[in-house]
């Protein structure tokens, strides 16, 4: 941990155990897909901060609810069933496929079926999960350092989520992007979206964006930009929307990824971190909401008054 407890990310570090665990939460994040009635924009399918690692929360099945838990303190997966007890699971350098089957065979254990696709999403090359020998990489450092980030991401994001009245997304982990995510609408209908995620069906993202957004989230890179970045994008995106001026200064629009960017290490290295990123996710959203005509008298609030 560094200064104001930001930790330090690198994605020249992160990248081997991220792509591991990614493909970790997509098997677990589609078990709480398939188990769970769908939500509008997929909201059922996501993983969620806890003040151990990232949980499903509570998924329902015939016996009552189960969850499942990635605890990055001890290093385990944990299933827990209201009605047969918990199951447990190491994490340490394993293959994809060997996690998907004890995954399995645990929950067979605790008599909860479930049969998902067992193929990954919005990833290039979809490597049958049962045949993944390749992503094998479990740094204990990296991830607990990946984690305490979402945690402190987790709670700027819940601060901003608190100033909007309309339509908002939980402040919530995609298993898919892999990115930590909060979504405001402004409550119309959207052009029908025109795909173009890889192994994403195209009636799941017109579905997501079925109604005008404006959304903000915390991505850690990819190897064709290995950077953590904090992202604000809206859809359908105004002509004039990348010429809006945001805050802070260090912040950009990147014509390449058609969304502003704010890299982690300028928040992380900020005299007030949080500040620093809540001004980020207000100016973008301000910068959506003019160009797009929301309504903003009717769409924000402050109930900071009602606080002790």
């Amino acid at each position: 941990m560094v200064k104001n407890n930001w930790p330090e990310l690198k994605f020249e570090n992160l990248k081997d155990t991220l792509a591991t665990v990614q493909l970790w939460t997509q098997i677990v994040g589609k078990i709480r897909l398939v188990k769970t009635p769908w939500l509008n924009h997929s909201w059922h399918v996501t993983l969620y901060v806890s003040g151990m690692g990232l949980t499903t929360g509570s998924i329902p099945y015939h016996n009552g609810l189960f969850q499942i838990d990635f605890d990055f303190t001890t290093h385990q997966l944990i299933i827990t069933s209201s009605a047969n007890g918990q199951q447990h699971m190491n994490l340490y350098p394993r293959t994809v496929a060997s996690f998907y089957e004890e995954l399995f065979e645990k929950l067979h254990l605790l008599e909860i079926d479930a049969e998902i696709y067992a193929k990954p999403n919005e990833i290039e090359v979809a490597i049958p999960f049962q045949k993944d020998d390749i992503h094998c990489h479990y740094d204990e450092k990296q991830i607990v350092a990946f984690w305490q980030a979402l945690v402190r991401i987790d709670a700027v994001f819940l601060g901003f989520r608190a100033k909007f009245s309309g339509k908002c997304s939980p402040v919530h982990f995609f298993w898919g992007g892999f990115d930590l995510a909060v979504t405001r609408f402004s409550g119309r209908t959207a052009p029908k979206h025109s795909g173009g995620m890889p192994n994403m069906p195209l009636d799941v993202m017109q579905e997501a964006y079925s109604h005008e957004v404006s959304s903000c989230g915390f991505w850690p890179g990819n190897e064709s930009f290995p950077h953590p970045v904090f992202y604000a994008y809206c859809y359908p995106t105004p002509e004039t929307f990348k010429d809006q001026p945001v805050n802070p200064k260090k912040a950009f629009f990147s014509h390449d990824l058609g969304e502003f960017i704010l890299h982690y290490d300028e928040v992380r290295n900020a005299p007030d971190p949080e500040k620093f990123l809540m001004d980020f996710l207000q100016s973008t959203y301000e910068a959506a909401a003019i160009t797009g005509n929301w309504d903003r008298t009717a769409l924000e609030c402050d109930f900071s008054y009602l606080e002790p």
